[in-house]
């Protein structure tokens, strides 16, 4: 897959070198089994009429996300893999897509059984913007709630400054 970043996302440019790094110096970015340091992953950051954003409870992290995760081998692009996860995760249809963010986190270690099955390990994230007509939300079993989050209550939900950049950047769509 092809990946073209943006050559400046203001508040971004240290994840942008990151993932540029991660790019050019690793066998398969892309891979969820390459753990060091991490692999590329794809969020959507999708926005109603209402300017609200669709978000998800996440089941193992317990933190209120954006819908996003692996990228896929049959995934065309980056914004197709983002829009991808949106649907399993939301049940939202989108279209389009715009690279309109950059964020590189950290993802701690998930066992099963007692067993470490993934180490720690980076999500080089990708932000598509992406607009949809007001539809219902769909649960999906990887979350444990799904909502609009108006601009308002960003602090309620703990939105973070990466996405709050990118929000501000989509509105301008």
């Amino acid at each position: 897959m092809q990946l073209v970043l943006p050559e400046v996302l203001l508040g971004d440019e240290k994840s942008l070198e990151l993932i540029a790094m991660l790019l050019a110096h690793t066998a398969a970015p892309f891979s969820r089994a390459q753990f060091a340091p991490g692999h590329i992953t794809a969020t959507g950051l999708v926005m109603d009429e209402d300017q609200r954003l669709a978000m998800v409870l996440h089941g193992r992290l317990h933190r209120w996300l954006l819908p996003g995760g692996h990228v896929e081998p049959g995934d065309a692009s980056i914004e197709a893999a983002a829009a991808r996860e949106v649907q399993e995760e939301t049940g939202l249809v989108v279209e389009g897509g715009v690279v309109i963010g950059a964020d590189v986190h950290g993802i701690p270690p998930k066992a099963r059984d007692g067993v470490v099955v993934e180490p720690y390990h980076q999500h080089h994230d990708i932000l598509v913007a992406f607009r949809v007509a007001h539809q219902a939300l769909v649960l999906s079993e990887e979350s444990k709630a799904v909502c609009w989050v108006a601009a308002e209550e960003f602090d309620a939900y703990g939105v973070p400054a990466n996405v709050r950049r990118a929000y501000s950047r989509a509105q301008q769509l």
